[in-house]
């Protein structure tokens, strides 16, 4: 009997080795099958990605040649939208708001929002609380940030009624209606929500930190505000770089906004190029004027992102070779 006993187990052990060594086929069929579905549904995504984006550059591309209206028309016309383009006021206008509004744009966002890190990167309670506070704009679409920041602005309803209603009469704060300061009242609106975008990546920066710079700070006697003008803030350079392309970026591509807030005007004060690529394209029903626009408005973004590409790519190589 216990020969046959130890006559099984020596049958089972060799059986249970090739069970261990060779895994079910239908197993091994199942899980290939869905790393070659999932990656077969990542290619499909990227192509179609590549052959959207790409695809339709290069038709827009080129339409901005030919006499396009309301329908493609495939006659190449030459540069003829592109010289009657920068020669039109509404587009020279619209280039110098963009310079205005960018600038300040990305000014009083970064700033606002570097010293609301530096403040919540003091350990302060509820921290957890006022990132969200102060992120939470940024959840909110441009068409209500425009709506809403167009009440507060208004000069009849807004804080100039209200602080004239508490009986400072003389008080003015009509910029929404100024020709010359239109302009800014989208900046103030526009900072307003990308501020905690701003913050967020700041404290994440701040955070990112070596701790020895703090303690050697402190063991020099360094201020905190030296500690972090000195210190902190230029050792998170690539960090507030990327920050400002990230707004630029936003600043380029603005439209909703300044539809909402001020519709353009008045008159064309606020015209922004995206405005610009509208109107042609929707409301004059001019398609190769208005694709002129969108590839001249796609080179002003590519002056930004190509540059920040190649900034990128030797950091990493500076990285790699020192590191």
């Amino acid at each position: 009997m216990l020969a046959s006993q130890i006559e099984r187990r020596a049958v089972r052990v060799p059986e249970q080795a090739r069970a261990r060594r060779s895994p079910s086929w239908r197993h091994f069929w199942g899980v290939t099958a869905v790393e070659q579905i999932a990656k077969l549904v990542a290619v499909l995504t990227l192509a179609v990605a590549v052959l959207y984006v790409v695809g339709f550059t290069l038709w827009t591309t080129w339409i901005s040649f030919t006499d396009s209206t309301l329908l493609p028309d495939y006659t190449l016309v030459g540069i003829k939208h592109y010289t009657r383009l920068l020669q039109t006021r509404i587009w020279q206008v619209a280039y110098v708001n963009l310079l205005i509004y960018g600038i300040g744009f990305m000014v009083f966002a970064s700033a606002i929002g570097l010293l609301l890190a530096i403040l919540i990167d003091q350990k302060v309670r509820a921290e957890n609380l006022l990132r969200t506070i102060y992120l939470y704009p940024m959840a909110l679409s441009f068409v209500v940030t425009g709506t809403v920041w167009g009440w507060l602005l208004n000069p009849g309803i807004g804080i100039q009624g209200f602080v004239r209603g508490l009986g400072w009469t003389a008080f003015r704060f009509d910029w929404l209606v100024d020709r010359d300061m239109a302009i800014y009242t989208v900046v103030i609106a526009a900072a307003w929500q990308a501020t905690g975008f701003a913050m967020a990546l700041f404290l994440a920066g701040l955070r990112s930190l070596d701790a020895d710079l703090y303690k050697a700070a402190q063991i020099d006697g360094a201020s905190p505000l030296r500690m972090y003008l000195r210190i902190m803030v230029p050792a998170m350079w690539p960090i507030t770089i990327a920050v400002l392309v990230i707004l630029l970026q936003f600043a380029i591509k603005t439209y909703e906004l300044v539809r909402a807030l001020t519709a353009g005007g008045p008159g064309i004060a606020t015209t922004l190029p995206t405005t610009v690529v509208y109107d042609y394209m929707f409301q004059r029903g001019l398609m190769g004027a208005g694709s002129a626009a969108a590839v001249m408005l796609l080179l002003s973004l590519l002056v930004i992102v190509v540059p920040y590409a190649f900034y990128q790519r030797l950091s990493a190589r500076r990285l790699t070779r020192h590191g």
